[in-house]
C-alpha cells in the first residue's frame, strides 16, 4: 500500500548486554547496502532490513530509507524523485481557477502544524508524529470550487497509486498537502517533497507523492478501495478495526 509501514521500533533493546555495545562491522556494512539499494527496491528489501534492525545497537539504522518507526513502501517497483526543479502540484477538475504550484509556492502559503498518531490499517502505530502543511481546504478555496464538485481524487508521481475524500472530508482542518513530517522536510522515502495527510483516517489515505488534486463530482474509490479496503476510512470506525482513534 502507498503507507509508511512500521519497523517494530525495535532498537536492539535495553538490556545491559546491548547499552553502549561497539559498532559491528557487519552492522554498517548492511546498513550501507541497504541504505544505497532501498530506494529503488524497497518492498523487496523490507525482510532484510528488518533483520538488521533487529541486531543493531546502535541507532543507525534510523539514518535508512523506512528509520525512525516507518517503512519504505510503494506499490510500483520504483519511483522517480523530484525536488525543486521539477515538482509540481496541480489543482484542477470542478473549479474556476486551476492552477499548478511548485514547491516555493507551497512554501510561501502559510503553513499549519499537526500532532497526531499515525495508524496503518495492518495493525502498527506510530505516536505523536508531527506533519506540517498547507490546508488542503485553503488550496480548495483558492480554486474556487464549483457547485457540482462532491468530492477530490488524488493522483501521485509513481504513475500508479490513487486516493479519494467527500468534498466535506477534504475542507476538515487536520487535513493538509504536506511539507514536513517529525520536524524535516519529506524525504523521497516518505513520499516527498509533498504529500497528503489525512490525520483521522488510516495512514493509507494520506497519499505519498502528491502530484494532482482533482475536484470531481462523485467519489473515485483509489488504489487500495478498489481492492476491497473501505473508502471512509476513519481509524477505529472502519475495514473491520477497533483501534483507538487519532484525533
Amino acid at each position: 500500500m502507498n503507507d509508511d509501514r512500521d519497523d517494530g521500533r525495535n532498537d536492539g533493546g535495553d538490556d545491559e548486554e546491548t547499552r553502549g555495545a561497539p559498532v559491528g562491522r557487519r552492522v554498517v556494512l548492511g546498513l550501507l547496502g541497504l541504505g544505497a539499494a532501498g530506494v529503488v527496491a524497497g518492498p523487496w528489501l523490507q525482510r532484510a532490513q528488518d533483520a538488521v534492525v533487529r541486531n543493531d545497537p546502535t541507532g543507525l539504522s534510523q539514518a535508512l530509507p523506512g528509520g525512525g518507526g516507518f517503512r519504505y513502501y510503494s506499490v510500483t517497483a520504483s519511483v522517480p524523485e523530484r525536488g525543486e526543479a521539477d515538482y509540481t502540484l496541480t489543482v484542477d477538475g470542478l473549479v474556476e481557477r486551476p492552477t499548478t504550484l511548485r514547491l516555493a509556492d507551497l512554501r510561501a502559503l502559510p503553513q499549519r502544524r499537526l500532532v497526531h498518531d499515525v495508524q496503518c490499517v495492518t495493525g502498527w502505530r506510530v505516536p505523536a508524529t508531527p506533519f506540517e502543511g498547507v490546508p488542503l481546504s485553503a488550496l480548495l478555496e483558492a480554486a474556487g470550487v464549483r457547485p457540482e464538485g462532491r468530492a477530490v481524487s488524488f493522483g501521485c508521481f509513481d504513475g500508479a497509486y490513487t486516493e479519494s475524500l467527500t468534498l466535506e472530508q477534504a475542507r476538515r482542518d487536520d487535513v493538509l498537502v504536506a511539507l514536513r513530517m517529525q520536524d524535516d522536510p519529506i524525504g523521497h522515502a516518505h513520499g516527498g517533497p509533498v504529500r497528503l495527510y489525512v490525520a483521522p483516517m488510516y495512514f493509507y489515505k494520506s497519499a505519498k507523492w502528491l502530484s494532482t488534486i482533482t475536484v470531481t463530482d462523485t467519489v473515485r474509490p483509489g488504489y487500495w478501495e478498489r481492492l476491497g479496503y473501505d473508502v471512509d476510512a476513519w481509524v477505529g470506525r472502519s475495514n473491520g478495526r477497533d483501534d483507538a482513534p487519532t484525533d
